[in-house]
């Protein structure tokens, strides 16, 4: 189905307030509303939408030479870690963005970075097939899991990281035990590459099924887990993850890339041709509403306050 026409508008700045707030006019069929030294809000009435354009506080262009792939910052706020492809993976003070260390080891690209919940650890994956644990002190590589066969596109660190997940273009989710640096299981073989993972604490009316045989003791926090693939095939999956059972399968209109939890019920899944869909776990045969801002894949979800961040290849 064709979509409409594309509204197209300008905006021109006529001077600046003695407050050095710009002074701003939109072109017909747009409407600027509250301006501010570091935000700017346009609307169109017409199609009743409206946007809030926000300023960087602060940008650090020092710490890679090439686009950002994926960035984390730990839970105290103090430390980033980010990859680039540029081929580096970076660990930076938040504040300033001076660099600390270089995390060095994986081969080819690293395609995801996160810091486990204390903050001086960092989970990495790449198109080395590798998942790597890494000392964000001292920059060592202290655990390396094999088992992939393709490269791995995403990661999840269960509770306080005794567990970790991870997710391939070989088409596979696996759960890893990171004291033993060994795999627990695989959680999910798709016959299609796993774009990108989230885990949440599951709605208690929710039925993750019952595993198969007794879970491994090796296995902490994984009851009442349910783990979401986003899927090259345009399926979203939930999967209980001590069970290892299917929840539900969503089929989108694209390709997903991203998926997050706003609640214990509520999810989000953004796809490739810029659809992001809202659904609720309990019932997934129809989606609560599709958000659709433009024809841009949508490359991360973040949920923020009462709502959510989203990033669009545009």
């Amino acid at each position: 189905s064709a979509g409409k026409p594309t509204l197209y508008g300008s905006l021109t700045r006529r001077g600046l307030s003695t407050e050095g707030v710009p002074d701003i006019a939109a072109s017909e069929g747009f409407v600027v509303g509250e301006v501010t030294k570091k935000s700017i809000l346009i609307s169109c009435p017409h199609e009743n939408a409206s946007t809030k354009f926000l300023a960087p506080y602060t940008t650090f262009c020092r710490i890679h030479q090439k686009s950002i792939t994926c960035l984390d910052i730990s839970s105290g706020g103090g430390l980033g870690v980010s990859t680039s492809t540029d081929g580096t993976m970076k660990i930076w003070q938040a504040a300033n963005g001076e660099i600390r260390r270089l995390l060095e080891g994986h081969v080819y690209d690293v395609n995801c970075c996160r810091f486990f919940p204390s903050g001086l650890v960092v989970l990495s994956g790449g198109m080395d097939a590798q998942l790597k644990i890494w000392s964000a002190e001292d920059a060592s590589c202290v655990v390396t899991f094999k088992g992939h066969k393709g490269g791995i596109l995403d990661t999840a660190v269960v509770d306080r990281g005794r567990n970790v997940l991870s997710c391939s273009r070989d088409g596979t989710a696996r759960l890893w035990d990171c004291g033993k640096s060994a795999c627990l299981g695989v959680i999910a073989d798709c016959s299609s590459p796993v774009n990108g993972i989230a885990l949440g604490t599951a709605d208690s009316s929710l039925n993750l099924g019952t595993p198969e045989k007794a879970p491994s003791e090796r296995e902490v926090g994984t009851e009442g887990k349910i783990l979401l693939l986003a899927r090259e095939d345009k399926k979203l999956q939930g999967v209980g993850l001590q069970s290892r059972q299917p929840v539900f399968l969503f089929v989108g209109s694209d390709a997903f890339n991203c998926c997050t939890f706003l609640s214990s019920t509520y999810i989000l899944a953004g796809a490739q041709d810029g659809n992001i869909y809202q659904l609720d776990v309990r019932n997934t045969n129809a989606p609560i509403q599709i958000i659709h801002r433009s024809g841009a894949p949508v490359l991360s979800l973040l949920p923020y306050r009462d709502g959510f961040i989203a990033s669009q290849g545009n």
